[in-house]
């Protein structure tokens, strides 16, 4: 009783004149709890028994110029993010819940202040070496001084010590939730090798890793193979069992998708997402379907969805006023594109949070009008009056009603008809601009697009690059408009200050280059909700308001269905994890891969 009472009485300290709570948990969660308990022996959607072994051909598009993950030039090869062990994990049936893996338990200040960290004595990187504290606080500083801008921004005046071997301490500036458990998931780097290697410069050879896999070949720019740690140091630990059960990943490089399409066909690699609705309506068939060598699996997503859009780069000056940005977007014809290109299988994209609670499906409610009344003067009056929708068409191709809408937009804007050219009333220049896409893309909605921009008078070019200069351009914002795929937010996380805060302007996240006010004033009110949800809901939905009527970024689609094409030689869990395909919790069959012909076992 004497040593309880001692710890309760050491529970209680100071610190920057406020009192703190002191606890000790082994998970987390952004919002309310955990869903796994602290004797959870796996994950729901894995099989712990799943057998090990097999062999697995993927495909990447594109090209690779090193294995670097981290650099800030360069292209890094498939897979390279995935190298190294993390402090924790995230599961995939919920949304923002850490789970230990490089740590063991972590005691921390209840304001999320400060953590320290226990290391797992078990964890090891691929030579043998033990993961010490040093490493966890040399990665942190690597990336402080060596990663991108925005890691600097966020965690600035932040510390990571190792305060004992297989300890250690967290501080941050300021206390903040998101901010720490985000570095809980901080990849853990061996400060024996990149002491003498610059995280910011390419990689000609793989580095010293600590993960599931290593690299053992490669050709660059052509394939990457990674084989299983036999002796992998986590492979037991529960969240870990039953994944990582193939012995081989071997990924090839394709330049151009319809090449990679026939070669997957034709049994080159093994598995294939189809992000094309008219390949997968019209192209899956022939003697490898009808057999079931090849299995298509088509299932309802309903969880929080990547989407497309086309970004506007705003600091060009062609784009710098919205009713530009709104009739351009009035000539996109997503109907027409949908019925007569994608076979009705795309739903239009209309939110930042799409398939979330946190979309603004209606007019805004008290709690929302609070907090956009006083950014009254700095944002669309659409945002009070009107619930946004993409524009819509009778899908006939023709969609003259839109295009009359978007020619009054583009005349009150100062851009007039002259010579059947859209030209600007004061400068006389004509409304032109580049369109920038990755090569070897599914790409047919882009023509009838620009035909419908021609009725208005507005020149669309297009330049097609491969993924290095992609890279490259979207790093220096190179280009005029670019099409963007927005990651699923399943909720309105301090992740949204990288792509639309302007403290972060030159973050490539924030590919319209915005600087708001009135966006910032939003977002610092997000940062601070963190782990509030009755907070975070009208906040969510009143940036989503002011980032959809500005018109930023053209919405385009997203699928609201999975499609994977197999070779017949996988199983999977029965369960379905809810936010990932889940292909690193399969296994190799090695029944139903006997069925297939000997050269596509």
């Amino acid at each position: 009783m004497l040593m309880r009472s001692v710890l309760l009485l050491l529970a209680f300290v100071s610190f920057s004149g406020q009192s703190e709570t002191i606890k000790e948990n082994y998970a987390f969660a952004v919002l309310g709890e955990p869903k796994y308990a602290i004797n959870f022996t796996h994950f729901d959607y894995v099989n712990p028994a799943a057998p090990k072994g097999g062999k697995v051909t993927l495909s990447a598009t594109g090209t690779f110029d090193n294995f670097n993950r981290f650099a800030l030039r360069g292209v890094a090869a498939a897979r390279t993010e995935s190298l190294y062990d993390t402090l924790f994990v995230t599961s995939d049936d919920e949304p923002g819940s850490y789970y230990p893996l490089v740590a063991d338990n972590v005691r921390y200040a209840d304001n999320f202040s400060w953590a320290e960290i226990s290391i797992n004595p078990q964890a090891r990187f691929h030579d043998g070496s033990h993961v010490q504290a040093s490493d966890v606080a040399f990665t942190f500083h690597k990336f402080m001084t060596e990663g991108v801008p925005q890691f600097r921004l966020v965690y600035k005046g932040a510390t990571v010590k190792a305060i004992a071997p297989l300890t250690v301490r967290i501080e941050l500036s300021e206390p903040n939730k998101e901010n720490m458990l985000s570095l809980f998931s901080l990849p853990v780097m061996p400060e024996s090798f990149w002491k003498n290697h610059k995280l910011s410069d390419p990689l000609s050879t793989p580095p010293l890793a600590g993960g599931p896999y290593r690299i053992t070949d490669w050709s660059m720019g052509q394939y990457v193979v990674y084989s299983r740690v036999k002796d992998y140091w986590a492979a037991n630990l529960p969240v870990n069992r039953g994944r990582w059960n193939f012995d081989t990943l071997r990924y090839d490089y394709y330049l151009d998708d319809n090449v990679a399409f026939e070669a997957f066909k034709a049994g080159a690699f093994d598995l294939r997402v189809e992000n094309s609705a008219k390949n997968w309506a019209t192209r899956y068939i022939g003697k490898n379907f009808t057999n079931g060598y090849i299995v298509k699996d088509e299932h309802k997503n309903e969880s929080a969805q990547d989407t497309r859009w086309l970004a506007f780069n705003i600091q060009r000056p062609v784009f710098t006023d919205r009713r530009v940005r709104e009739a351009i977007t009035l000539a996109f014809d997503f109907e027409w594109m949908n019925k007569a290109l994608f076979y009705g299988a795309y739903s239009r994209a209309n939110s930042y949070f799409q398939n979330t609670e946190y979309a603004a499906r209606n007019y805004p409610d008290a709690d929302e009008l609070t907090l956009l009344a006083p950014l009254k003067a700095e944002i669309p009056p659409e945002v009070f009056t009107s619930v946004f929708q993409p524009p819509t068409s009778d899908g006939k191709g023709f969609d003259r009603e839109n295009l009359l809408k978007a020619s009054k937009l583009l005349d009150d804007a100062g851009w007039v008809l002259k010579d059947q050219k859209r030209v600007n009333t004061q400068t006389g220049k004509p409304l032109s601009f580049e369109l920038l896409l990755s090569s070897g893309g599914n790409d047919q909605w882009v023509l009838p697009f620009k035909q419908n921009l021609a009725r208005l008078g507005i020149t669309m070019n297009i330049r097609q690059v491969d993924n290095a200069q992609i890279t490259n351009r979207m790093r220096s914002r190179d280009y005029d408009m670019m099409q963007r795929l927005w990651s699923a937010q399943p909720w309105p996380s301090s992740d949204l200050q990288i792509s639309w805060a302007s403290s972060y302007i030159n973050s490539s996240y924030n590919a319209p280059g915005v600087k708001s006010p009135a966006i910032d004033a939003l977002i610092a009110k997000i940062v601070a909700a963190q782990g509030d949800k009755t907070k975070l809901l009208p906040l969510g939905r009143a940036l989503d308001r002011v980032l959809t009527w500005n018109y930023y970024m053209l919405p385009m689609w997203y699928m609201g269905e999975d499609r994977v094409a197999q070779w017949n030689k996988f199983s999977q869990p029965a369960v379905r994890p809810i936010y990932s395909l889940g292909f690193d919790n399969w296994w190799y069959d090695v029944n139903k891969a006997a069925k297939l012909p000997a050269e596509r076992r």
